[in-house]
This record gives C-alpha cells, sequence and structure tokens, in this order.
C-alpha cells in the first residue's frame, strides 16, 4: 500500500487577543474524510503567535492555562520585538510555550486519543484572519 494524504486548513478570526478553541472535532472530521486508517495527523498553526496544544477539555483549566501564560510571557511596553512597530512581542514568547504543533495517532479511522485530550487552537494575538493545516497521512 502506497501512503495516503489529506490536507484541509482552518481559519479563525477571533474575537479577542488571547482565544483557546477546542477543534477536536473538526480534526476527527478531516481524519475521517481522508479515508487513512492507520497513520498520523499533524495539526499545526501557521502564524508564529498562535499554537496548538493537547489538554482537558476543562474550562478551569483552559483559564489556568491561560493565567500561566500571562504570567511566563505577560504583555509589557519593553519587548524589543516592539521596536519593530509590532505590539505582539508576549504572543510570540506565548506561542514558543505552548509550541505551534501536535501529532496524534490515527488508529482504525479515528484520532488515537486518551479518554480527557482534546485539540485546542490557541490564539495569542487574535482579532484577525489566521490559519492552520491539518495533514493526515497514512494507509
Amino acid at each position: 500500500m502506497s501512503l495516503a494524504t489529506a490536507t484541509e486548513y482552518l481559519w479563525f478570526n477571533t474575537r479577542t487577543k488571547r482565544e483557546y478553541i477546542n477543534i477536536t472535532a473538526k480534526v476527527a472530521e478531516v481524519v475521517h474524510n481522508s479515508h487513512v486508517q492507520e497513520g498520523m495527523v499533524l495539526v499545526s498553526a501557521m502564524h508564529i503567535t498562535a499554537g496548538v496544544y493537547v489538554n482537558d477539555a476543562e474550562e478551569g483549566l483552559i483559564e489556568d492555562i491561560d493565567e500561566w501564560l500571562e504570567r511566563l510571557a505577560p504583555y509589557r511596553e519593553e519587548y524589543r520585538h516592539h521596536r519593530t512597530g509590532e505590539t505582539n512581542g508576549d504572543a510570540h514568547l506565548k506561542s514558543l510555550l505552548v509550541h505551534h504543533e501536535v501529532i496524534v495517532p490515527v488508529t482504525k479511522g479515528s484520532l488515537d486519543l486518551g479518554p480527557w485530550q482534546q485539540i485546542y487552537y490557541a490564539e495569542f494575538d487574535g482579532c484577525r484572519r489566521k490559519r492552520l493545516v491539518v495533514k493526515v497521512m497514512g494507509e
């Protein structure tokens, strides 16, 4: 058998600067439509001020993650990056902490996640149009 691939792009335009969007169902749909039975799916933010992560879909935890990221990489006027005219230095740092992509196994045609695992798109410099790529690979 040869390697099959499928690629789809998801677009976001959040209402707030920081937002955490559960994209598990959409990624599962892309996997289903790909007809890949065994393989993996790469989910990757295509912007340097966003990220993708896997964790629990519990609202308190999402708030804790947001507060933790804000403590580690708070908005400040003094970022050297702001000398370029940008004002999103903190968003770049938050993205590094979360990372920009995840790889999830595909088994028997479905996402092979643990019992509480969900896939999230994390936006740190929102209110503008951004995208991520979902690439399914396997047999």
